[in-house]
């Protein structure tokens, strides 16, 4: 689902060259793939190696990297408790089954050495997470796992843009509630020339509500935090996401 909105003032003038774009893209994609793993290991316990919940993990995230590609999200348990295993796995929904194949693998991969033997997880790629635990999470918001990265350039009319930034998100996290993939892209002219473009998405566990809920609450705590007057900006958690941007980022 790709929205187009139009809203126009007066013009505005591009702050930051095509170059620019580039570079802050190429650095926060290989960010993403180098970072937010250990970080974000959980304290809820350590198993040994080649223990029954080895084995669970190890078998869920073979099924996450499977399954996930067909439809950009799955979730599953394995094992009985006291070793049982909860996860999911979650790509951009923009993203072609084979891209989305390749990040679930090496994400999967990348949080086990950089969470070796801990029960609970999550790491963020470009394109995808993948996240598991030693309790059932499943059709909850997770609240705890969080962070934000800001576009380092600045609007041309920061308090203007903020609000047409603002309502796009708005507008696609309502859209991203009512859509059975949790997922919503779009974008919006602004002042006549300037676009903006946008995508919110959540977990697939979660309903409707809480899906629109989890992005609310994320991008009013952190859009003013993160992104007050910039040309981009991308908000995490682990349940959803919400991106913008005034180059096209969106595949398709």
């Amino acid at each position: 689902m790709f929205l187009k909105l139009k809203q126009t003032k007066s013009q505005i003038t591009m702050s930051s060259s095509r170059f620019i774009f580039f570079v802050y893209h190429l650095a926060l994609a290989l960010i993403l793939q180098k970072a937010f793993g250990s970080q974000n290991c959980s304290n809820s316990g350590n198993f040994a190696a080649n223990s029954p919940y080895a084995v669970n993990l190890n078998d869920l995230l073979n099924y996450l990297t499977s399954q996930t590609p067909q439809t950009r999200f799955a979730n599953a348990s394995f094992g009985q408790p006291p070793d049982r295993v909860y996860g999911l796995a979650l790509c951009r929904g923009d993203m072609s089954s084979q891209d989305c194949e390749t990040c679930v693998r090496e994400a999967a991969s990348e949080i086990q050495n950089r969470c070796p033997n801990n029960k609970g997880a999550i790491i963020w790629y470009y394109d995808c997470l993948v996240k598991y635990s030693n309790t059932d999470f499943f059709g909850q918001i997770d609240t705890q796992n969080k962070f934000y990265i800001q576009n380092p350039n600045n609007a041309a009319n920061p308090t203007a843009f903020n609000l047409q930034t603002e309502g796009l998100l708005k507008q696609l996290t309502y859209q991203a509630s009512r859509n059975s993939t949790l997922y919503a892209a779009g974008e919006l002219q602004v002042y006549g020339l300037q676009r903006v473009y946008g995508l919110t998405q959540c977990t697939r566990d979660l309903s409707p509500s809480d899906c629109k809920k989890c992005l609310e609450d994320l991008i009013s705590e952190y859009l003013p935090l993160c992104c007050n007057g910039r040309e981009g900006g991308r908000l995490y958690s682990g349940s959803c996401l919400a991106q913008y941007e005034v180059f096209r980022f969106i595949r398709g």
